[in-house]
């Protein structure tokens, strides 16, 4: 089973960590490739196309005139301790014991408009560039023609020892979106956070990214490698929904008070 999550605007390379051990992309040359291609806009091409102000965009055209590839420690950080928002407060992956750590590695896929997938210990430099950019490159007007159905067929090379392969979605939509639906071959598994607002569940965008990655760390700590494992999630007072839920789509609930 795989766990698919949405990667964070927000980055640190600041807060000291444990030394941990470290793997590489799987998609370096194309990332370079898309380095390349951002190289040759301006800082202000850089914020009309992302939306970022002029601060923003001068930080992010450094970071694409420093990235190398060539990772190293003193240029690149493991991605699941590099994020830093909602979904990976939740995942807190620096308080993950070692052991875990290598289970989230074979199980967690983290997209990214850069580098396509990372895993949790992947190697990652710092950078800005969302998955539904519309940066033109030689493969099409946008992110999603770029990748095509090169992060699917990774997927299913990744799922293709299971009997029976999941892809767990506990990723955004437009994240998502960049999985090639007709080439992914697993069954799709979505999870769904809701809370109690004047009287109906609702989604609520914060609180549903802390719950995706409170998920991916309730499967870490338990081993989850069913569906029906994952309907056990109960961390910071969800519960399983089985009236709201579909084979494919699991609700999770919980009252304010919680």
């Amino acid at each position: 089973m795989l766990f698919l999550l949405s990667p964070a605007k927000s980055l640190d390379y600041e807060t000291p960590t444990a030394e941990l051990p470290h793997t590489l992309p799987h998609f370096v040359p194309r990332s370079a490739e898309l380095i390349k291609v951002l190289r040759q806009k301006s800082p202000q091409q850089i914020a009309e196309l992302m939306d970022l102000s002029d601060k923003l965009a001068g930080l992010n055209v450094a970071r694409y005139e420093g990235w190398s590839s060539k990772f190293s420690s003193k240029n690149s950080r493991q991605a699941a301790l590099a994020f830093n928002g909602d979904v990976y407060e939740g995942l807190d992956a620096r308080s993950l014991a070692p052991a875990q750590l290598d289970w989230a590695q074979q199980h967690v896929c983290i997209l990214s408009g850069l580098y396509g997938v990372l895993r949790p210990l992947d190697w990652m430099q710092p950078y800005r560039l969302e998955m539904g950019t519309a940066l033109p490159t030689s493969h099409g007007k946008n992110l999603y023609q770029f990748w095509g159905s090169a992060i699917a067929d990774y997927l299913n090379e990744r799922a293709a020892a299971d009997v029976s392969p999941v892809v767990v979605n506990l990723a955004s939509e437009e994240y998502f979106k960049a999985v090639d639906r007709k080439a992914l071959k697993p069954r799709v598994v979505s999870c769904v956070f809701e809370e109690l607002k004047a009287g109906k569940y609702k989604i609520i965008s914060f609180m549903a990214k802390r719950a995706r990655g409170l998920m991916v760390r309730y499967a870490i700590q338990n081993q989850a490698l069913t569906v029906n494992k994952l309907e056990g999630f109960d961390l910071e007072g969800y519960q399983f929904t089985p009236a709201a839920s579909e084979p494919d789509r699991l609700v999770f609930r919980r009252s304010p008070s919680v």
